[in-house]
């Protein structure tokens, strides 16, 4: 009987009673977030972290626990003991100050400019043009938030960043704008980054003929080294002196870029794109997961952030296909509209997209080079409409 008593005791003592009903909900989203990432192949990198983070909190919040203000996410509590020590916070808070510091995004931003071959951009500059169509969905996101009345300038700033689908960005702003927005705007980003590959191919054809889907592409002029070379430098001189507040996103990654392009720092690529980039998506991925703990997750306004963020995904992948409509009538039948779609800035998953969805038309079309142009211009265009945001509000 005590060894019956003792079984009940310690179930009422354990988290499937304690636990409240939006963290079973949470528990619910993020066994859909694995399915994704495991039976869907959508971005496993980056949704099989997030899903567990968000596992984990739900499951024992404490984990991101910080007794310096009593709160799991939230700062600023007036009830925080003046006793407490930043050490006695929960293990995945710890490592959560490299987001709010915007040491994660930046570190995340070099590694992805190490990976990035601006070449298709160079042999095609009008791909700049494209870049800059697919933020349409940040000022349509700005728009529609403010019209909510449920938001400050800074909060719907910072949720329009979503539209420019670049997850280190939204979150490098939202540290800037709207600190206590941050775990529900970059599981937001995070999340529909992952899924572009469900997200953007109806927009794609709804917005597209047959016809216009089936054009196959000339083949990019060749790029010398020097362009390579001299392109990060002078894009870093330009848009900094133009907007400052970009220099530490826009400035790592162009570093992270001519560490490749001057061959002579090998192993700093190679550290940069695999180790550091790989260790950092751990921590940065699996700390946002744990952000969307149920009971401060689960809101008014955290649905409207995820609704407001799918909405802005949605006219950026719109805006980069029309205007690629409008080129392909400018140049009489020379531009696939697909490749407008990768104008977002999740490289190279929406360049891969667009390359899918072409060669389902046109099995002999190879559209992945000249959406990487758009593709590349978008990481440049989100980063400065961060910037553009940032000194309007920040």
């Amino acid at each position: 009987m005590q060894i019956v008593n003792a079984l009940i005791e310690l179930f009422n003592q354990s988290n499937f009673v304690n636990l409240p009903w939006q963290n079973w909900v949470m528990i619910l989203v993020s066994f859909v977030l694995f399915y994704f990432a495991i039976v869907k192949k959508f971005e496993p990198l980056l949704l099989i972290p997030i899903a567990f983070g968000m596992l984990l909190v739900n499951i024992y919040p404490e984990i991101m626990a910080d007794p310096t203000n009593m709160s799991f996410i939230g700062d600023n509590n007036p009830f925080a003991d003046p006793n407490a020590h930043w050490y006695d916070s929960g293990v995945l808070r710890l490592i959560y100050a490299g987001v709010k510091s915007s040491i994660f995004p930046c570190l995340i931003f070099m590694g992805v400019g190490a990976m990035t071959d601006f070449g298709p951009l160079l042999a095609n500059p009008s791909s700049l043009l494209l870049g800059a169509a697919a933020q349409l969905g940040i000022y349509i996101a700005f728009i529609v938030a403010m019209i909510s009345g449920e938001f400050t300038p800074e909060e719907a700033a910072s949720i329009a960043i979503i539209g420019g689908a670049d997850g280190p960005t939204a979150i490098f702003l939202t540290g800037k704008l709207a600190p206590h927005m941050l775990g529900s705007i970059a599981v937001a980003a995070y999340s529909y980054m992952a899924l572009i590959p469900l997200i953007q191919p109806p927009i794609m054809k709804l917005l597209t003929t047959k016809k216009e889907r089936e054009i196959k592409m000339n083949q990019l002029r060749t790029v010398s080294k020097a362009e390579k070379i001299i392109f990060p430098i002078v894009v870093t001189v330009i848009c900094v002196l133009i907007l400052p507040s970009v220099a530490p996103l826009l400035g790592f990654l162009m570093l992270g870029n001519l560490f490749k392009e001057s061959g002579l720092t090998d192993r700093l690529s190679d550290t940069a794109q695999n180790s550091l980039c790989n260790i950092v998506t751990i921590l940065l991925g699996t700390t946002v997961g744990a952000t969307a703990e149920g009971s401060a997750f689960l809101n008014k306004k955290t649905l409207l952030v995820i609704c407001i963020g799918l909405l802005a995904f949605a006219f950026s992948t719109a805006g980069g296909v029309i205007f690629a409509k409008l080129m392909n009538i400018a140049t009489k039948g020379r531009v696939n509209p697909l490749i407008g779609s990768a104008g977002v800035s999740a490289v190279p998953m929406a360049a891969r997209v667009a390359q899918t969805e072409g060669r389902k038309y046109n099995p002999s079309n190879f559209l992945l080079m000249h959406a990487m142009g758009p593709n590349v211009a978008g990481v440049i265009g989100s980063a400065v409409a961060a910037g553009f945001l940032l000194s309007q509000f920040g």
